[in-house]
């Protein structure tokens, strides 16, 4: 597939619709989490967006979680688009945004583990946080959190996913 022009650019508000339409179908096979509105719109800030021919074709977040630690969220690029650099661009993108904010490890949650470490992440076991960071993050709300820790709630969402982890 010959590889399209790709302008990376933050989201904005009327790039929610096109996102959660990215999602969709990546949520109901369970690739990705499921989300309800107005989490796209509370987190747009973190999302950025891939155009291909003046069109929305990706999405992609990436959420602190601590002071050297983010997670890579809701990375999904059209499916005519797959192959084409779309993915790696926002991923690099993602990962230039972190290293702006002077984050140095980056997590994710995937089946796509392939893609992942052909971008230097690599699977982990056990927490990638000190436990004094451990209970802090406990504290919070956020569902993607209580993934990166392997909370029993959060389970039935995870199945089968990998934990990888990318020191920048």
């Amino acid at each position: 597939m010959p590889r399209p022009e790709i302008a990376i650019r933050s989201a904005r508000t009327a790039d929610v619709r096109r996102i959660r339409e990215l999602v969709q179908p990546l949520a109901e096979s369970r690739v990705l989490v499921s989300k309800e509105w107005v989490s796209y719109y509370e987190g747009v800030q973190e999302f950025r967006v891939a155009e291909v021919d003046g069109e929305v074709a990706g999405c992609g977040a990436l959420h602190v979680m601590w002071e050297d630690l983010a997670e890579i969220r809701t990375l999904a690029v059209a499916q005519e688009l797959l192959g084409s650099g779309v993915g790696s661009t926002l991923l690099s993108a993602l990962l230039d945004d972190a290293r702006e904010l002077g984050v140095r490890r980056i997590f994710c949650l995937t089946f796509e583990t392939e893609f992942f470490g052909r971008h230097g992440f690599s699977e982990i076991e056990g927490q990638a946080v000190d436990p004094e960071v451990y209970a802090e993050l406990l504290r919070s709300y956020d569902e993607g959190v209580a993934e990166f820790l392997d909370l029993e709630r959060v389970k039935p969402n995870t199945l089968g996913n990998t934990r990888m982890l990318r020191l920048l």
